[in-house]
């Protein structure tokens, strides 16, 4: 049963495991206003610590993933009403994506059509993300005369090559899903007809994954990354030490079942975590 966010502007339906988030103004192109800033947020908080959500699929309505900002309600308007209405918008954008980025639970970007600007930001904020081939990427700012915000720089040059990045941001110009994918901006580009099908196998994959583990490393892979090695390193310890805390007998079950019953081989399975939940 799909359910509706306060305003109607996001949708989103639990499935067997898969919480499936959908931006919802499909006549905008799904573009995020205020309002949906803040609605997204009321619905990553009412499923992120549901017992029947394991995984968080973020997609959009109609043909667009996300065109980015809402030029008029969230420039436009937001600006007229004076700096504290522009930074209580910029702070409840942000703060969604934040969010995102640490969910406790595994999180998933279904680009399946246009994709723009400020939509770089929640599209990174994903662990993983897929594209339709024919999916639409784009930093447009350049060409209505302001640089690539809120975050959607810093997406290009965490994600791509230097000079994609650059080239990307600073000649505004359209690339496909196919192109994302070798750019590095999404893991993998396929025909938009079997997009949901690769979408539900990987997360039903993740579903059979230790959660705290998962979260431990979905953590551990954002933060290392400006770390140096010796800092990485003690805070990896120190990450496994706590993760230990949380779920010790997790831990011991996928040895117990690797070394003494030898019921799975670690390279191409996980242990089956449910006699530990039973």
């Amino acid at each position: 049963m799909t359910e509706l966010s306060t305003n109607g502007v996001v949708a989103y339906s639990v499935e067997a495991g898969i919480a499936w988030v959908k931006y919802n103004r499909p006549d905008k192109r799904n573009a995020q206003s205020p309002t949906l800033n803040r609605d997204m947020m009321e619905v990553l908080d009412a499923l992120e610590f549901r017992d029947d959500v394991g995984v968080l699929v973020l997609t959009g309505e109609g043909e667009a993933f996300c065109a980015g900002m809402d030029l008029k309600e969230y420039f436009r308007e937001t600006e007229a009403q004076g700096l504290g209405a522009s930074r209580q918008a910029q702070r409840e954008a942000y703060g969604w994506w934040r969010r995102l980025r640490w969910y406790q639970k595994p999180t998933l970007a279904m680009v399946n059509g246009w994709c723009f600007g400020g939509a770089y930001g929640p599209l990174f904020a994903c662990d993983l993300a897929f594209a339709a081939d024919d999916a639409q990427f784009g930093l447009s700012e350049i060409n209505w005369g302001i640089l690539p915000g809120g975050g959607a720089t810093k997406v290009a040059t965490e994600l791509m090559p230097f000079r994609k990045a650059m080239y990307h941001a600073m000649m505004g110009e359209n690339i496909d899903g196919k192109t994302a994918a070798e750019w590095g901006l999404v893991n993998e580009s396929l025909p938009l007809a079997q997009l949901k099908d690769r979408v539900t196998e990987v997360a039903n994959v993740l579903l059979k994954k230790n959660p705290v583990a998962l979260k431990a490393t979905k953590d551990a892979v954002r933060r290392v990354g400006i770390m140096s090695y010796d800092d990485a390193e003690d805070y990896l310890i120190r990450a496994q030490e706590a993760a230990n805390s949380f779920d010790n007998d997790g831990r011991k079950e996928g040895i117990k079942q690797f070394i003494d019953e030898k019921s799975y081989k670690p390279g191409l399975g996980a242990y089956d975590k449910d006699r530990v939940e039973a």
